[in-house]
């Protein structure tokens, strides 16, 4: 079993429920990927400006998956205009 961490900074101003979609659509971005843990960290002042904006609501995911991560799911991250930075890593 991998396990993997998602990291992921959204804007601040982005609403509850706009955060409840765009979790929805991530995880459905991992199709045969386990969210086993979901942590908001809330808002947080950011060490600089990224993208023009000062503070940003942090989240992390622990996942698990027999495969891996699937290849488009970073794009799908990317292509989202709420999200100011994002990480995936494996631990053991």
């Amino acid at each position: 079993m991998r396990k993997y961490e998602f990291v992921f900074v959204l804007r601040p101003s982005v609403k509850d429920a706009e955060v409840k979609k765009l979790s929805e659509a991530f995880k459905a971005g991992l199709k045969d990927v386990k969210v086993v843990k979901e942590d908001d960290w809330g808002q947080k002042s950011l060490s600089y400006p990224i993208m023009k904006e000062t503070a940003g609501r942090y989240f992390l995911w622990q996942l698990e998956t027999e495969t891996g991560i699937p290849t488009d799911f970073e794009v799908k991250v990317l292509r989202s205009n709420n999200v100011i930075r994002h990480l995936v890593l494996r631990t053991k």
